[in-house]
């Protein structure tokens, strides 16, 4: 690998066309945001010093570099615009900390998939060439917002000109400038002393800097052989656009390591996802963040997973699914909702319309539907009963619900925490538990149950009064009503 002394991040921009007050460079790619990524294929090449050039939004975009990685060091520029005015903002500040020597790499931040194999291959050209500095370019269908490379006709650099400034024989070039590029320290800091204004735009552009390199030595080109890894972001079409191509080649990647994925098109995931051979990823699924799944598991379809841990054999069906494990062959769903927090072990199980947070649930127990479960361990062998919930917040704290193993809670059970249930229990349909059950107890809450035989009008226990009623009927209801109240159309407080 090529060595690398310093290295420039442009992260000032914008990126007006985006309509976000988020700036351009906070917007994720894939689970991370385009700086996030940027600075992560720059690190691995492990560079001396490495600057990340901030304004729009300064601070915002300063405290996430500096969260990516600690030693960063942040550049505010100054009003003055342009590339060209970032990078001698740059150079400035590593000359104070005498970090500015040898190769210098220069890359902008809104190119999600910039790899370091890519940067890694740039650098060795330039090297290799003995360049003053080197240009990483690509070729693009429709190069639109990029500024073109113009060769003489060895083949040789002789300019970059931007989309505004070009004419039309200009704008008939596909080869574009990507924004990235390998100088000599001592060579750059030469050619950005001169930068003028004079452009369509009124900035500083660093381009203009190679026209004085090539004064100096000679500026060479490496084209990537990838122009997805060079591709910038300017608007949301763009970005949709990249996201689903890069999409497409994770589907790819997965599938022929062994992973079942019905649908491409439909799912969805994150690079950091791990995925174990045999699985079966099924339509309309979102793997997010750091989400593992295990061989055998059958995820979807409409299933959502974030930092999710999925053991093998595992069922996720039209779930949603976050910070949670979920044990071997357990099954989940469907219209499940899992907040984080959750562990649930081997061969159990969270129905139809069931929602838990921080709740441990041990093997082979089974919460089938309609029940909240919060802040709750039920261990091994338990079932509870449908409309179940445990009532863990009192309006101040969140307080916990034991309940023990091979447990039989009834359905439409309450239990009021903090209260422990102990091991096999069995609890009445309907019971508000507010206390703590021994063991080998049944326990259930007494509610009286009342009726109110014929409570309803006659007219109306025998259907509506036709158009065309008489007044003797009429006196008919009348008395009815009379009768009804008589005999009492309310449950008495007795």
């Amino acid at each position: 690998m090529a060595k690398l002394d310093c290295a420039i991040i442009l992260a000032a921009g914008e990126g007006t066309r985006m309509k976000s007050d988020t700036p351009k460079v906070l917007h994720e790619f894939a689970g991370k945001t385009f700086l996030q990524r940027v600075m992560a294929s720059v690190s691995q090449l492990h560079p001396q010093s490495e600057a990340v050039v901030v304004r729009y939004q300064a601070q915002r975009v300063a405290e996430a570099a500096s969260s990516y990685q600690d030693d960063a060091i942040i550049v505010n520029q100054d009003e003055i615009s342009g590339t060209g005015r970032a990078v001698q903002c740059a150079v400035f500040e590593l000359e104070k900390r005498n970090a500015f020597q040898g190769t210098v790499l220069i890359a902008a931040s809104d190119m999600p998939l910039l790899d370091t194999a890519t940067l890694s291959q740039l650098l060795e050209a330039h090297e290799s060439n003995g360049d003053a500095a080197t240009v990483l370019t690509t070729s693009l269908e429709n190069p639109f917002g990029y500024g073109r490379i113009i060769r003489d006709p060895d083949g040789n650099l002789l300019r970059i000109v931007e989309q505004k400034d070009a004419n039309a024989s200009e704008l008939a070039v596909h080869e574009v400038n990507t924004s990235v590029y390998a100088f000599d320290a001592k060579i750059l800091s030469q050619a950005i002393a001169g930068l003028t204004t004079d452009n369509a735009q009124g900035e500083f552009y660093l381009t203009d800097a190679l026209e004085t390199a090539r004064h100096i030595g000679h500026v060479g080109v490496f084209q990537a052989p990838d122009y997805l890894a060079v591709e910038g972001v300017n608007d949301r079409v763009q970005l949709a656009r990249l996201l689903k191509a890069h999409n497409v080649r994770v589907c790819e990647e997965w599938m022929r390591a062994g992973v079942t994925i019905q649908d491409p098109d439909t799912t969805w995931i994150d690079d950091e996802v791990t995925i174990e051979p045999d699985s079966v990823i099924l339509p309309g699924s979102y793997l997010q963040g750091k989400t593992k799944v295990g061989a055998h598991a059958v995820i979807g379809p409409d299933t959502t997973l974030i930092d999710a841990e999925v053991e093998g054999e595992a069922h996720v069906e039209r779930s949603r699914v976050e910070s949670s494990h979920i044990g071997r062959k357990a099954t989940i769903g469907p219209w499940t909702y899992l907040r984080p927090g959750n562990h649930l072990g081997e061969e159990t199980k969270a129905g139809a319309y069931v929602e838990m947070k921080k709740a441990t649930i041990d093997k082979g127990t089974k919460v089938p539907h309609l029940s909240y479960v919060g802040d709750a361990h039920i261990h091994d062998h338990t079932n509870i009963g449908g409309g179940t919930i445990t009532a863990n917040y009192d309006g101040v704290h969140k307080n916990r619900t034991e309940i023990g193993s091979n447990v039989h809670i009834g359905a439409g059970n309450m239990l009021v925490a903090p209260v422990t249930v102990g091991d096999n229990v069995t609890s009445g349909a309907g019971s508000v538990i507010r206390h703590d059950v021994p063991d080998n107890a049944m326990v259930y809450s007494e509610n009286s149950q009342r009726m109110v035989e014929e409570w309803k009008p006659a007219w109306e226990r025998t259907g509506a009064r036709s158009d065309d009623s008489t007044d003797d009927s009429e006196g008919d209801f009348m008395d009815d009503r009379t009768d009804n109240r008589s005999r009492g159309s309310r449950p008495s407080n007795e």
